[in-house]
This record gives structure tokens, sequence and C-alpha cells, in this order.
């Protein structure tokens, strides 16, 4: 149900409105799929929709929209901007991973983030991953190594 909440916000920040097709088109689910999932909503009173009408998001339901998007950004941000993974792939996994991320470890990722990142450049740490990442050993080993075998 989240994944709908999110695709609603996201929708409405595009074009303003919703309706069942572009629901359906975005997280591609057929109509009849997404007219059940919107009825679930509007009894959990999360999402306004009337027949053949547009889908609007209640203040409640816009709130859990903009946690579970705060959560996809946290997770996609580490993933590409901390571990290096490929943008495509990262916004993949985030969207997998969000849904059991509590918002306490979202803010502490959001934190993260932006700690690392905010430093005059990037920390030694991080470069050190990097070389991690593609030779699979610790810079610190390696250069341990070759100065013994000079």
């Amino acid at each position: 149900m989240e994944d709908y909440l999110e695709a609603i916000a996201f929708l409405h920040a595009e074009a303003g409105r919703v309706r069942v097709s572009d629901i359906s088109r975005r997280l591609g689910v057929k109509m009849p799929s997404v007219t059940s999932a919107l009825k679930k909503l509007a009894d959990q009173g999360l999402v306004e929709h009337e027949r053949y009408g547009d889908v609007e998001l209640t203040p409640e339901g816009r709130g859990i929209a903009e946690d579970v998007i705060h959560r996809h950004e946290a997770l996609r941000r580490f993933l590409t901007e901390i571990l290096g993974v490929e943008p495509e792939r990262a916004a993949e996994d985030a969207c997998a991973m969000e849904h059991s991320l509590s918002s306490p470890s979202r803010d502490r990722l959001s934190q993260f983030i932006e700690f690392v990142l905010a430093g005059p450049r990037e920390p030694e740490w991080l470069k050190h991953f990097g070389y991690y990442v593609d030779h699979g050993e610790r810079p610190d080993v390696c250069f341990e190594r070759c100065m013994a075998e000079r």
C-alpha cells in the first residue's frame, strides 16, 4: 500500500491530478488492482477517490507518502553516494528496502550521509572503501605489503 501512496504523491506533484490509469502505468499493475488498492486505502482514511474521479491523498495519507519518499531517498543516496552503487540499481534496491526501514533509522542514515558528504573533501576512509571495492583488499594492507616487498 505504501507504493500506492508514494506513486500518488509523485503523480500529483508532476501533473497536479491523479487518475487510476496514471497509477496503473506508474506501478505497472492492472487498473482493477489499482481500484482495489484505492478502496482499501480509502477505507483506512488515506485517500479520497470517487469512481472515475481523481485520487487525492488525505493529510494522513500524505504524511505516510512523504515518510516513504524520505526513506527511499535516504537509502538511494546511501547506496549511490557512499557505497558507489549504480544509480538505476540503487533506485530499485532503495524501493525494495524502504518499506522495512524505520523512521528513526532513516533519520540517522540521512544524518550520516550529510555528515560524510558535508566535509571539505572526500574522507580518506571513503576513498579506502572505493579501493577495497575495486581491488579486494584494504589500501593500507596493500601499502604495507608493497613496502615490505621493496
